[in-house]
């Protein structure tokens, strides 16, 4: 175990880290950043990125992860490239022990640990992610203009992905496992209107079976509906079934909501329930969960760090 006291040891290599890292790095604050198993986070699969502010070119997801990672090298952020075992966060001095048995002791921790979006764990899903299955209809529906598209799911999430792609695809299919849903009412209601419209089909009682492709995109989804097959001609599949926050090791330490997000003080960005621990990106963000808004909270958690260190 080092004796060193570091500033901040930021938890997260995806665009909340980074960009913690680059603005710690700017307020002389030397951050230490340890990067995880997955470096570059979640948008190292995504192959196009075409709603990054000022990257018209539509540059691949780890094209620009790895111009994050060299902004914040540049800046002389020390990247760790290991992960976070163990975490000791209720003194005034933090301990993060990492995977090789290194004792990181820092004064503030931003944990950008992210979330992962749940899949159907289909062999074919994976196989055709980011060639038309996607998890998020922000990011990737403008792909697929006066194209049939399906969402998975029946949650609130699932509706208002459906609803936004019903802007500019031709058709959307809502695939559901039940007849119900647990959508917010009004939701539903606007699914229904664009029902009798033609824009949308419910397939309800549904179970998908497999996706099928040409090699290079998808083609179709097989369902399974009350034990009568049928497949879906479509281009592009949302799957819409919840994202799960990467957590689980602060779950003794932190306050986390019933999906084990973290819970942000109420009138604060990044400021979770102990004192010199803040929280960016998806892994305390269950709404937007987009590139740029993790990026802005990385930002805002590294003006905490530096407001809390001043102080």
């Amino acid at each position: 175990m080092s004796d060193e006291i570091l500033n901040v040891v930021i938890i997260g290599s995806g665009p909340a880290g980074c960009t913690a890292a680059i603005y710690a790095a700017r307020a002389s604050l030397s951050p230490v950043l340890v990067a995880g198993p997955e470096v570059g986070g979640q948008l190292i699969t995504t192959p196009e990125i075409g709603n990054w502010p000022g990257a018209h070119t539509n540059p691949a997801g780890i094209d620009l992860m790895q111009q994050l990672q060299e902004h914040a090298k540049a800046l002389d952020t020390r990247f760790i490239y290991d992960k976070v075992v163990k975490a000791s966060l209720k003194g005034d001095i933090k301990e993060l022990t990492l995977g090789n048995g290194d004792v990181l002791k820092c004064k503030t921790v931003i944990i950008a640990t992210g979330a992962q979006a749940r899949y159907l764990g289909l062999e074919s899903e994976s196989q055709y992610k980011g060639k038309g299955v996607s998890a998020c209809a922000t990011c990737d529906g403008f792909f697929f203009r006066k194209k049939d598209v399906a969402v998975v799911g029946g949650g609130s999430s699932a509706f208002v992905e459906a609803l936004f792609l019903t802007q500019f695809c031709n058709k959307v299919y809502l695939v559901h496992r039940r007849e119900g849903f647990r959508a917010e009412q009004v939701l539903v209601n606007k699914m229904r209107d664009l029902e009798q419209q033609g824009k949308v089909e419910f397939v309800l009682n549904a179970t998908v079976d497999d996706i099928e492709g040409d090699g290079n995109t998808v083609t179709g989804l097989k369902v399974d509906i009350k034990g009568e097959k049928r497949t879906i001609a479509l281009q592009g599949i949302f799957v819409a079934i919840g994202h799960s926050p990467e957590t689980s090791l602060f779950k003794d330490e932190l306050e986390l909501d019933s999906e084990g997000f973290i819970e942000v003080n109420k009138g604060t960005a990044t400021q979770t329930s102990i004192p010199g621990v803040f929280a960016a990106g998806d892994c305390a963000d269950k709404i937007y969960r987009q590139a740029i808004t993790s990026a802005g909270s990385g930002c805002q958690a590294a003006l905490d760090v530096e407001h809390y260190l001043m102080v």
